[in-house]
């Protein structure tokens, strides 16, 4: 990748990554570039719509929805998962999440949250699907050599005590999930917080959909949320054409 594109899509990330504006001589100190060079980058990018400048500094544009939408459009994911996820959100009362799995890479692609999210989770790529309850889900319906491909580029590094990190393990795991339809995942990402997912397999990929509350809660009422996804799920599949929400690929 030519320097100059590499590094300007390092100065979006910055800007994406920051919680406000970010001034131009903040972003060149971060990034260890002149300040020259990266206002020639902000300016290309600002241009582009990609980012816009405020007294404070700059963020993220108004082009970036429009590609995020143009995302979900190739991902074959309409409005009606969102609707599907705040719907369950407003009725569970939790962090709920749709995911898929395409090319080699797990991906969250929606959401309903509160203000700050349980399970610190966002809509993007997760490089820890071997400790996440959607993770596991994908994982499972995937053909063992796929996963091991996937785990292989991942790695499994103990993001908490509790993570598991051995491929075997996660394959005794895996084959539960596989066998019950649902994956739970507790404190193996954040400590104090439980995940569950279910499968919403289609003839577009595999997806599933999820749900993140804290450790006390889960206990609580975990069969509850669980059932609710099973729910959000059925309806997922009628859009993704599928009516087989049990069926998943032998590992």
């Amino acid at each position: 990748m030519p320097q100059s594109v590499d590094r300007a899509l390092d100065v979006l990330d910055a800007v994406a990554a920051a919680t406000g504006p970010v001034p131009a001589k903040a972003l060149a100190r971060r990034l260890g570039c002149g300040l020259s060079t990266v206002y020639e980058l902000l300016g290309a990018l600002t241009d582009r719509g990609h980012l816009t400048r405020t007294p404070a500094g700059y963020v993220l544009g108004y082009r970036v929805p429009a590609l995020h939408r143009a995302f979900q459009q190739q991902m074959r994911m309409g409005d009606e998962v969102q609707e599907l996820l705040t719907r369950a959100h407003r009725t569970a009362g939790v962090d709920t999440y749709f995911s898929t799995y395409r090319d080699g890479d797990i991906a969250v692609l929606a959401g309903a949250t509160t203000t700050h999210p349980t399970g610190g989770f966002g809509t993007g790529q997760d490089a820890h699907g071997y400790a996440t309850a959607h993770g596991k889900v994908l994982l499972a319906a995937l053909p063992r050599a796929a996963r091991l491909r996937y785990l292989a580029a991942s790695g499994m590094r103990a993001i908490t005590p509790r993570t598991i990190t051995s491929a075997e393990r996660l394959d005794v795991q895996l084959r539960r999930v596989r066998h019950e339809g649902v994956a739970v995942e507790v404190e193996e990402c954040v400590p104090g917080v439980a995940c569950v997912a279910v499968p919403v397999p289609s003839s577009e990929g595999l997806a599933a959909v999820s749900a993140a509350l804290p450790l006390d809660d889960f206990r609580r009422r975990g069969a509850q949320v669980t059932e609710t996804l099973r729910a959000v799920a059925a309806e997922a599949a009628k859009w993704r054409g599928v009516s087989d929400i049990s069926r998943l690929t032998d590992g």
